[in-house]
């Protein structure tokens, strides 16, 4: 078989399936991994692998077997310290073992960002059990924001009020972390007017920016993105140079989120990952090139001459609301339906095989004249949408 790359990508969700159609259709090979069979990517790829991440030896046996060109991570919960050892031979992981290391864990980027490169960050404290946690809110100040160093989609994250909920906190978090750390990060609550998620893309040929992505989030999970976010040119310019900052430091070639605060013209940094993020979806409607496609570019190496925004674009999850292993997706009639002259609507089923409460299924997104007549489309759209559960 002749392609231009093989790819073993770690992780196999709704991000690694778009992100290898794009892979694909500049000729690589792709070699799904998940934890689980008939995973999103692995519906797309060349191959697939069943194992978990966390198992050292395991993802050890299967980078030798397959020996890619690229190991591409796309989940937070794999044995780094395998990563850092095959780059030692050779093997390019992407962007970098370092920055993978550094950005699978929330206490170890925080410390980048701010002790490293000074960046604004907000007053936090890192906590491994109750007592710790008590003192990392007195440190913070109440509100306090306690989510697990190593977790994915907000998973594990809640705001806290009050002192006597501390403990709920600590549990929840304990209860949703990824990995095998028993650690969390006290944060103070920011009084922000929005967040952003900026996708910043590293090249050979410099870095280059999207547009901002603004996004609302619900139990710390991401439920609908828009862009682009009209923010000042002195915010703008300083998130710029401070994500510019924080990859360059990382080093490597791929796209990032990088997730900021934003109060009047102050940016703080929030978190920062290296790779596609959920928030970027809506660029799958929105630009001429979407964050998958800029991915695959900077990895291989191919030229990304401009990224141009077609216009006011959104995107609105579709959701599962109980556990199930028998159910049919229905309504993409009604859904598509919505579109109009001034409307483009599209719908992206994941095809993950069993449902659990909250958990993403598909997304709807739709591009128009105006921001928040995108939104308004891209929620109608992704109500049409139905999950039938049961045989």
């Amino acid at each position: 078989m002749v392609f231009t790359a093989k790819i073993l990508l770690l992780g196999s969700g709704e991000l690694g399936k778009e992100f290898t159609i794009s892979a694909k259709r500049y000729g690589c090979y792709v070699v799904a991994c998940d934890s689980y069979a008939a995973a999103p990517a692995m519906q797309m790829a060349d191959e697939a692998e069943v194992l978990s991440m966390l198992d050292a030896e395991a993802l050890r046996a299967v980078i030798e077997k397959h020996r890619p060109d690229y190991i591409v991570p796309e989940v937070e919960a794999i044995r780094t310290e395998v990563l850092q050892e095959f780059e030692a031979k050779g093997f390019a992981v992407v962007p970098s073992a370092r920055a993978t290391y550094m950005t699978m864990n929330r206490d170890r980027i925080r410390d980048v960002a701010a002790a490293e490169l000074g960046l604004r960050t907000s007053k936090y404290r890192y906590a491994e059990s109750l007592d710790e946690v008590i003192a990392g809110a007195q440190h913070t100040g109440l509100p306090c924001v306690i989510k697990p160093v190593m977790s994915s989609s907000g998973k594990g994250q809640s705001t806290v009020r009050l002192a006597n909920d501390l403990e709920e906190a600590w549990d929840y978090a304990v209860a949703n972390m990824r990995g095998d750390r028993r650690k969390v990060i006290v944060e103070e609550f920011i009084p922000f007017d929005y967040e952003i998620t900026l996708l910043t893309v590293r090249t050979r040929d410099g870095v280059k920016f999207c547009e901002p992505i603004g996004h609302r989030q619900e139990r710390g999970d991401y439920q609908e993105s828009w862009q682009p976010v009209q923010m000042s040119d002195k915010a703008l310019g300083e998130a710029r140079r401070m994500a510019e900052k924080v990859v360059d430091n990382l080093g490597g070639y791929g796209i990032f989120g990088v997730e900021f605060f934003v109060a009047d013209d102050e940016v703080i940094f929030s978190e920062l990952s290296p790779r596609p993020h959920d928030t970027g979806m809506v660029t799958l409607i929105s630009q001429n090139l979407s964050q998958f496609d800029l991915h695959a570019r900077a990895i291989l190496g191919l030229p990304i001459p401009g990224i141009k925004l077609h216009g006011p674009s959104a995107s609105a999850v579709i959701l599962a609301d109980r556990d199930a292993e028998s159910f049919s997706i229905g309504g993409l009639d009604e859904a598509l339906g919505l579109g109009s002259e001034q409307t483009d609507i599209d719908v992206r089923i994941f095809g993950k095989p069993i449902t659990r409460p909250y958990r993403r299924m598909g997304v709807a997104v739709a591009l128009s004249d105006t921001t928040e007549g995108a939104r308004e489309a891209a929620r109608q759209a992704a109500d049409c949408v139905t999950i039938t559960y049961g045989s």
